[in-house]
Formats: structure tokens, sequence, C-alpha cells
């Protein structure tokens, strides 16, 4: 029974279980007649295909799935590759003409369309087969159209010329174009008759056309240079007729003269000029500035205008026929350089001149002018002269303060242009003089030579110093001439009167520093290192204030002024030497406990062995560095050999002088301070602080001395100089207690001289005491 239900109990559960199967199908796909089919998600129930994908795609079925991909010509704009209609990318058209560079070829255009792109040759080519708009695939290439076979191409009174891809116009002979343009395109402009277009043109001339293009016709006085097409300008030679008043004596140079004079009348009142021998006239004017400059001539200021104005003009004359475009030429007392520019059109640039004793910097735009009034050629020359400055010195024009002269320290210079108003040009001119004094640094003025100063003097007028060292100068000029360096000299006032006060001071110096020796030297109970140190010091400012009175005017012999500079060289720097062994022995007396006291040997190593070290280098180095035109002294190239090691010196000795005063300071606070001992040291260290300050304010007064001096200046360095020995022994000697006491006993023994008492015998006894006593114990000033 029970056997007999379990069958259809189990075909029912059967038939419940495969209804449930068929009414649930897998994404993808659909129920059909009980059966899961496939869905076309590409196309609708009508078999349309649907956008599912988005535009420039397709859509691919797939069994229980779809996928999409970019059309040909588009792609996704990230990844390439399939994508479904959940994803954000689309498919985006594909720029070939950027993607794949000169897919067009040579010469062609590339335009880019959906999906695709076109070519199209480029202006100025065709396509080889006629056609417009081509693909690579067309086998198609562009080529050079040439435009020049079109007929009336460029108009009247022009030729065309045709290039890759272009062409351009130039206007015939004797034709232009208003807009000035050397050449053109298209219809825009027409060339026309070049007299019309610029009735300037010839300038003081009338312009005809002709055959071979347009001439000019000079009005009288004027001239073209020999260039019929060149614009007529103005001549001056009446320059050539006062030279030739001036140097009637002179046959030699004479018949130079005159042979410029012709040229020039030859070539301002010949309707027909032809074209001169500028080499010819070159050498002319070369011959006439070794004669005058070899004789002397020029003994005033008049004669010296006249000459620079005939250089002047006949260079201005000579320039357009000089073949070479660039001419160096050196004789006996000049050194030229000449650049010539022949083109039609004004050069620009900025150009360098230069000689052995000068250089120009111009712009040649400003060599050649006003473009309105351009001749057709550019001139620029720089002329400088080998002595001319030996008879230049007229300073009339000069502004002077009190005390003040002027010397010549370059060569002179002349710079000539071929523009016509150099009065004021519209950007200065740079020319660098190099100095024929170099030993002194001082001050320095750019001038030029100006003829309407009271016949001619220099002056400063328009020019300025652009920079200015011991070698040379560059001086910055807005207006053409002849030009120089002027050096300003600076006499001291009140020059007996220094002299005077010098003289005496230095004389009781030396008595007083004798005096100082004989009391260092023979005074035993005195004797120390210190005293030893003062001795030295003493010695080597006595023999330099007696080489300095007797030897620093003594000029005329050059070795022996050389000689007396380098011996005050050494002893001045002596003197400083032994200051600074002075304040090394005070800082070893506080600071060291034993062996407190130099060795001999030792001191005379730095004292003399330092000084002769550093004359013995600037002599090698700078051989030339003894001796000036005025004084058998160091001149300013070797200066800072003495004041170099001065100033050492005594930043050295203000250092042991600050150690010394800070110790003695922490010494007299101390528990059980020496006093005696102490008392001592101080008023050593503030002698030899007193000294250093006598010995060193001299050559600070002396540092103001190179340039424009003050009269203030010069005492206080006279005085302080001159008085150096003087306030020595009063502070060593007069000061010091000790060498009173033995002062006074030298003057009572001279004075009453006795038989010896009792009394003298005790004294005596008392000075070998105090002679037996220790070094460090003696010397004492009471200031």
């Amino acid at each position: 029974m029970r056997a007999a239900w379990t069958l259809p109990i189990l075909a029912s559960i059967l038939s419940c279980f495969t209804a449930h199967k068929q009414t649930s199908c897998k994404e993808g796909f659909s129920l059909k007649d009980g059966v899961c089919v496939d869905v076309d998600e590409c196309t609708d129930d009508g078999g349309v295909a649907t956008e599912i994908c988005g535009e420039h795609s397709r859509c691919i079925n797939t069994n229980g799935s779809y996928y999409c991909n970019c059309k040909n010509g588009f792609k996704l704009p990230k990844k390439p590759g399939n994508f479904t209609a959940d994803q954000s990318e689309r498919c985006r058209d594909i720029n070939e003409c950027k993607t794949f560079q000169g897919i067009c070829g040579p010469n062609a255009f590339c335009n880019n369309t959906i999906s695709n792109f076109t070519c199209t040759c480029e202006q100025g080519f065709v396509s080889s087969t006629g056609v417009t708009v081509f693909h690579p695939s067309d086998n198609v290439t562009c080529t050079d159209k040439d435009e020049c076979k079109e007929e009336n191409a460029c108009g009247l009174n022009a030729s065309c010329q045709n290039t890759q891809g272009s062409y351009y116009c130039i206007c015939n002979t004797g034709f232009g174009l208003k807009s000035g343009k050397s050449n053109f395109t298209g219809k825009g402009e027409q060339c026309k008759d070049v007299c019309e277009i610029d009735e300037t043109i010839c300038g003081n001339g009338t312009c005809h056309q002709g055959a071979s293009g347009h001439y000019c016709n000079c009005s009288a006085g004027f001239t073209s240079y020999g260039k019929k097409t060149s614009r007529c300008t103005d001549v001056d030679c009446g320059v050539f007729k006062d030279v030739n008043n001036q140097i009637k004596k002179f046959y030699i140079v004479e018949d130079h003269v005159k042979h410029l004079s012709e040229s020039c009348l030859k070539l301002k009142e010949s309707k027909d000029p032809t074209e001169l021998n500028g080499e010819g006239l070159l050498k002319s004017l070369l011959n006439i500035i070794d004669q005058v400059l070899s004789t002397g001539f020029l003994n005033d200021n008049r004669k010296v205008s006249t000459f620079l104005d005939l250089v002047e003009q006949t260079l201005k004359l000579i320039g357009p026929f000089i073949k070479k475009p660039a001419t160096k030429i050196s004789t006996s007392h000049a050194e030229m350089e000449l650049l010539v520019d022949t083109g039609s059109a004004i050069p620009k640039g900025l150009k360098t001149l230069s000689s052995k004793q000068a250089k120009l910097d111009i712009k040649l735009e400003e060599a050649a002018g006003n473009p309105s009034s351009y001749p057709g050629f550019t001139i620029v020359s720089l002329l400088s002269y080998s002595n001319l400055e030996e008879s230049a010195g007229f300073f009339s024009g000069m502004e002077k303060t009190e005390n003040q002269s002027f010397k010549m320290n370059s060569k002179v210079v002349t710079v000539s242009v071929s523009n016509r108003d150099t009065k004021h040009l519209k950007e200065p001119v740079n020319i660098t003089l190099f100095h024929l004094d170099q030993s002194k640094q001082t001050s320095h003025t750019c001038v030029f030579w100006d003829s309407s100063k009271e016949g001619g003097a220099w002056s400063a007028r328009g020019c300025s110093v652009v920079e200015s060292n011991i070698n040379y100068t560059v001086c910055s000029c807005n207006h053409l001439s002849s030009f120089a360096v002027l050096m300003a000299l600076y006499e001291i006032e009140g020059h007996f009167e220094l002299q005077l006060i010098s003289r005496v001071g230095l004389s009781l110096s030396l008595i007083c520093l004798f005096l100082c020796i004989l009391t260092f030297s023979m005074i035993r109970s005195i004797k120390s290192p210190r005293t030893t140190i003062h001795l030295h010091l003493c010695i080597s400012l006595f023999i330099a204030t007696f080489i300095f009175l007797a030897g620093i005017s003594k000029i005329e012999n050059k070795v022996g002024c050389a000689v007396v500079a380098g011996m005050l060289h050494f002893f001045y720097l002596a003197t400083f030497c032994w200051m600074c062994l002075e304040g090394i022995q005070l800082f070893r007396m506080v600071v060291l406990v034993f062996n407190t006291n130099f060795k001999f040997i030792y001191m005379l190593a730095g004292g003399y062995g330092v000084p002769a070290v550093i004359v013995a280098i600037t002599a090698l180095v700078k051989a030339d560095g003894y001796g000036t035109e005025k004084y058998c002294w160091l001149n300013l190239d070797a200066i800072w050999s003495f004041f170099g090691p001065a100033c050492v010196i005594i930043i050295v000795n203000i250092f042991f002088f600050l150690i010394t005063v800070w110790k003695l300071a922490e010494k007299f606070s101390s528990l059980n301070p020496d006093l005696d001992n102490l008392q001592k040291i101080k008023a050593f260290t503030i002698t030899a602080v007193a000294q250093l300050c006598i010995l060193g304010t001299m050559w600070i007064f002396g540092c103001f001395q190179f340039e424009k001096r003050t009269i203030a200046m010069s005492y206080l360095f006279t005085i302080f100089g001159s008085l150096q020995g003087v306030m020595l022994f009063v502070m060593h000697c007069l000061f010091s207690k000790q060498v009173r006491e033995e002062y006074e006993n030298i003057l009572s023994r001279i004075c009453a001289p006795q038989k010896r008492t009792y009394s003298e015998f005790k004294y005596s006894n008392s000075s070998k005491a105090n002679a037996s006593r220790s070094t460090q114990d003696t010397g004492e000033s009471h200031i």
C-alpha cells in the first residue's frame, strides 16, 4: 500500500521542479515557448539596430551578452578595445592630421574630417594631377607654382623673382616704392619714378631719369663725390685756404695743402666731377700731419684749431674715395683706422675702431646721420697724434677750482664721420683714452677741442667720464671733434709755511731722538728689554727723519732718488715693527709668568728683518714704484707696500693692548694683587698706547694727501710728522721719574764739578744697586 503511493508522490515533485526551472532564465536569455533563448541586445523586437553603444560605434551580439567597438576613424579616448553600454567612455574622432605628422607629404595641408581626412596643397603650390583635394593613397605630390609666368604679375617697371612657394617683385633701376621697401608682392604697390617718390633724393641738386636709372645734377657749390646717383652735399674748402695762409713758410707742407685744396675745389666747382684718388689724398694728409708735428709749428691755440679743422674736413673729403672698406695705417706722428660703407641703405650696428692709445665705440646709424640727407656712403675714422698733447695745453675753456690746474694725460685723437651734423648726437659715442702717466690714481676729465673758445681751448661740455682707473678713462660724448683726457692737479696752499714747519719740526725731532738714543744706550740704571725696543725705535725714526730732510726732494738722479725712497720705506716700517714688538712684550709681561723677555736676536729679526723682506719684495715686484715726479717716496702703485703692513701692525697692537688691559683688570681685581708691579705695567701700557697714537696719527692724515688736499689736512700731516721725535722724547724721557733723576745727576756734575763727597759716593752706590735690579722693575713712566 505504502509502495503504491510512493511513485505518484515522486512524480509530482519532479513535475514541480521542472516547471520552476523553465520560468527563470539566465541574464542575456529570455523564455520562449518554455525554452530559454539568447537576447539580441543590438536590435529591437522589429530587428532594427539599437543605439545602445552610442555614436560612431558598432554593437556585436554574443550568446547571452554583447560588446561594442569603435568604427573606423574613431577610438576610445583613454584605452582602445571593446566596451559595453554601462561604461562611460564613448568613441571619438581620430585627428589623423595631429596624430600622423606629414601624412599628406611636403608642401601640403592636412584637413581633418569626421572619421577621415583630406589633403590640399599649400599656397604657392599645385597638385601634380591638377586635383584640389586628394588623399595620400592617391599618389599626388605638391609642386611649386611659378607665379612669374602669369601675365603682368608685378605690374610695370618691376621684375618678378620666383621663389619656392611664393614670389616677389623688385623695382627696376630708377624706380622705387613709396613705402621705401626693397620689394613687394601682389598688386598692393606699384613701382614709380624715384624722382617723383622722393623730391630730396638729390639733395642740393635736380633729379633726372636716364636709361640706367636716375642721376643728379648738383647745384653750384655742391657735389655728389663723383657718384651720379648720390645726394649732392656741401663741401667746405675754406679751411685749406686758412691753413695755407698760416704755413707759407713751410714749403714741404705747402705742396700737400695745395694738392688738397685743388682737389676740393675741383670736386665742388665741376659740373661733372670725376672720382678723386682717395689713397693719394690720404697720403697727403698724413704727410701734412707728420711735417707739422715734427716742426713745432703749433705754438698757439689758433694754429691748433686750424690744424684740427683741416684734419677733420680732409677726412670727410677723402673718405668716399677710399676703395677699401677698412684701412689701418700709421706714420711717425699719426695712427689711423678708417671704415667706409658705400651701400645704398644706411648701415646699422655697433662698430669699434682702435689704435695703440685710444678706442672708439660708435653706432653706424650715428655716423651716417639723418636718413633724409644720407649721401649714399658712411665714413668713420679714428686718428691719434703722437705728440700733439705737447702743443695743445690750452685750458681756458675749463672751469677751475681754487689751486687747481690741468695736465694732458692722453694722446689727442680726432673722430670724424660722414654725418654733417655732429653737434648733438642722438646717442653718445664712447672713446677710451689710455693714460700717459699711469703712476697716479687721480681725478680725470674728458674734454674736446672747442675752436670757438678764444681761438681754441679744451672744454668738458657734452662729455662725461663713464669709467676711469689708473690705466685708462672711458669718455662718453654727445658730439664729435678732437678729444683728450686731462689730469687734475692740486697745489698745496701755504707751501712756504708748511716747508718751514716741516724743517724746524724735523730738526727738533732729530735733536730729541738723538737725546733718546743717548739716554737708552748709556744710562745703565734704566736698561731693560723695553728700553732696548725704545732705543731701536728711536734709531730707526732718527735715520728716517735724517734721510727725509736730506734727500726727499733730490729727484734729479732717478737711481739715487729710488735708493732714498727705499731707505725711507725700510726705516719707517722698522719704526712700526719695533712699536709692534713693544705691544707684544707688554702682553707677555701680563699674560706669561715665566720667560717674559724676548731674546735680542728675535727682536732684531722682527724689528729689522720683516721690513727688509717687505722692501725686497716690493723692489722685485714693482721696481719703478720708488720715486715720484716731485719726491723720493713711494708712488701710488707701490704705496700700499707701506700702508698695508703699517695698518696690520696697528691692528695687531690694538689687539694686544686690549688683551693686556683685560688681563690687568683681572689681576687688579684678584685677592692678592702685586700692586707695585701692576702699576708699573699699567704705566707701560698707557705709554705704549700713547706712542701708537703719535706714530699712527701722522699716517692717517697722510692718507688724505693722494687726491685733492685741503690745507687743514696738509698742516696736520706736517705737524704730526715733524714733531714725532719731540713727542717721543717728552713721553719716554721727561715723563719718566727715573730718567729725570739721572738727568739731574748729570747736570749737577756738569754744572758743579767738585771732588766726590760722601753724598756722591752714596748716590753712586745707590745707582749701582739700581742697575742690579730686575729689568722688569725699571723704566717707569709717570704720566
